[in-house]
């Protein structure tokens, strides 16, 4: 019942063809924060699309959303280390891909974009972006967690209802991207309580976000939120309106849990955990049988 999880990007965000290449490596270094000039997502993006590859590196935590702008943006991750990373940590990244661009960047370094290394790039990165799109975007990362807790088999019923709740609705990647890729799949079937204001279109104040709100906000129409619902939310896990709970951010906070767990069977129930540093008590969720997902295994 504990499973890897990661980031994931809006399919919207990945490139649908390999951008023109004006330099080697991006000028966008991690760390150092004088390359930390982008204000706004169209200049950063472009940054990544104009560069053959870019450097990406562990921070507190492996899993990083840089990792998925970059190759969204038809660029090649440069990452060092990439061998010692868990193997149950960034499982769903293609580790064996990065670990082919770091050998190609040392080429590009010896030999610079010969027609054979511009070649063999072209092929990677199309690799990259195919399996991107098969399983890193945000549909498909919420397919993902669908298929591990075996949703269908539980709820056949196509038009099911799901109740995605959070403790609080700051900036949390894992939490949004997870929630706009269910969004994706159910639209208003799945309801985010409380409302994450900044992933709706209607967000005005985006720059105030952590990371400026790149990648993560302004996503979605407004109407894909019932507002309706919000002031009985209880009277409907009462009834058992929903066929599944998801709790975006387990350490952020369990509203109504006592509910719930007396409702709903726990594999009825999904559990996420994002942080980059922490201490999980996920072995007595898993041994209760509760589905947990766990960014940094």
């Amino acid at each position: 019942m504990l499973h890897p999880i990661t980031f994931s990007i809006p399919l919207e965000k990945v490139v649908t063809e390999i951008p023109k290449k004006t330099k080697i490596l991006s000028d966008l270094i991690p760390g150092k924060l004088s390359t930390y000039i982008y204000t706004n997502e169209t200049d950063y993006y472009n940054e990544y699309k104009q560069s053959y590859f870019a450097t990406t590196t562990k921070k507190a935590g492996w899993d990083c959303m840089r990792h998925y702008e970059i190759i969204a943006n038809g660029c090649v991750p440069y990452f060092p280390n990439i061998e010692s990373c868990p193997p149950r940590t960034m499982a769903l990244l293609p580790k064996d891909l990065i670990v082919e661009g770091n050998t190609l960047y040392k080429r590009f370094l010896e030999s610079g974009a010969t027609e054979e290394n511009v070649k063999a790039y072209f092929d990677l990165t199309t690799r990259f972006l195919k399996y991107m799109r098969d399983y890193l975007t945000t549909h498909r990362l919420a397919q993902y967690v669908l298929n591990k807790i075996e949703f269908k088999k539980n709820v056949p019923d196509q038009k099911s209802n799901i109740l995605f709740l959070s403790g609080s609705t700051y900036s949390d990647y894992l939490r949004c991207l997870t929630l706009h890729g269910f969004k994706s799949i159910f639209g208003s079937a799945c309801h985010d309580y409380p409302k994450i204001p900044h992933i709706y279109k209607t967000y005005m104040d985006a720059n105030r976000l952590y990371g400026k709100g790149i990648s993560y906000s302004n996503l979605l129409e407004d109407y894909l939120h019932d507002d309706s619902l919000d002031t009985k939310i209880e009277t409907l896990i009462k009834k058992k309106y929903f066929d599944l709970i998801i709790y975006g951010s387990y350490h952020r906070g369990l509203p109504f849990f006592d509910l719930v767990n007396e409702l709903y069977k726990p594999n009825e129930i999904a559990m996420i955990c994002g942080e980059d540093i922490h201490d999980c008590n996920y072995g007595d969720y898993v041994k209760r049988g509760y589905n947990l997902f766990v960014r940094e295994l």
